[in-house]
């Protein structure tokens, strides 16, 4: 396979990152996972505007355009002949600099890849999965920070951890305040009485792609819609969860810690409204 490295389309085999750059020193970058379909790249005009975004708010250099990268994204894809695939595009402050001090950092590195997408089983979306809340606490971004992607994932890593070891899909982390916030990879929805509620950028999450997406896709089909700070009594009252990401799109929860949910209505018209979204945005290329 190939992949894109500051400029050049490389075999991963010959891929080499300096042990000096800081997104391997610090996590000092940010990165977009971004969902291919049929050969086309599902919302990249909102990843590249995350992305630059980002980069801005970590002072970062944007040596880049959008015209650019949309180039190279589409170029890696046809290279390595692939259709239904996602791609993570990484960028780091690259080399310089002596521990927190960045002078010097003119250079950020960029690496991109590309790889063949499996799909979850089907009985997933069609039964729902386990999850739990997450006894650890996350780090929480402030607002400003919702739509940064950073490298800095360790926190999450530890709680997917505790996840996997239970035995769930996912683990839904509380932010500092005990309020709801987010999965490990995913963002939290969930139905009462007929209205979608997620966390907001107040509660410390990541502003993900497909969050965006539902919501936009809620309010054109008329779903009441609540962003704010909700605790875990009122996820427990639920009638319906589901997980987004732009990997696993929308993910419905059969269960969170004991506590049973249904596949609702509400849940399996945004699901279908999404995939509708996709084959619309699919057609006019």
């Amino acid at each position: 396979m190939y992949l894109y490295l500051n400029g050049e389309y490389i075999l991963e085999s010959e891929a080499r990152v300096s042990v000096f750059d800081r997104g391997f020193l610090y996590g000092d970058g940010l990165f977009e996972t971004m969902r291919v379909y049929k050969g086309h790249i599902f919302r990249l005009d909102q990843h590249l505007q995350r992305l630059f975004k980002g980069l801005e708010i970590l002072r970062i250099k944007n040596v880049w355009t959008g015209s650019v990268l949309t180039h190279v994204l589409y170029r890696l894809l046809e290279l390595n002949k692939l259709k239904d695939s996602y791609i993570r595009l990484t960028i780091s402050r690259g080399v310089g600099g002596r521990g927190m001090d960045i002078t010097g950092c003119d250079s950020p590195t960029i690496v991109i890849t590309a790889r063949e997408f499996l799909p979850h089983p089907e009985i997933m979306y069609r039964d729902g999965v386990r999850a739990c809340i997450s006894e650890e606490r996350m780090n929480c971004r402030n607002p400003i920070d919702s739509g940064v992607k950073s490298l800095n994932f360790l926190n999450n890593i530890l709680v997917r951890m505790e996840a996997s070891e239970r035995s769930f899909f996912e683990a839904i982390m509380l932010n500092h305040g005990g309020y709801l916030a987010e999965g490990t990879v995913s963002n939290l929805f969930f139905v009462t009485k007929g209205v979608l509620y997620t966390p907001s950028a107040e509660a410390g999450i990541l502003n993900g792609i497909t969050r965006q997406t539902v919501l936009e896709i809620a309010e054109e089909k008329g779903i009441a819609v609540e962003e704010g700070l909700f605790s875990t009594k009122e996820l427990h009252q639920a009638e319906e969860v589901f997980l987004t990401n732009s990997l696993i799109e929308i993910m419905p929860v059969s269960e969170i810690d004991g506590k049973t949910y249904a596949i609702g209505k509400i849940t399996e018209r945004l699901i279908s409204a999404y995939k509708e979204q996709v084959n619309e945005e699919i057609s006019a290329g």
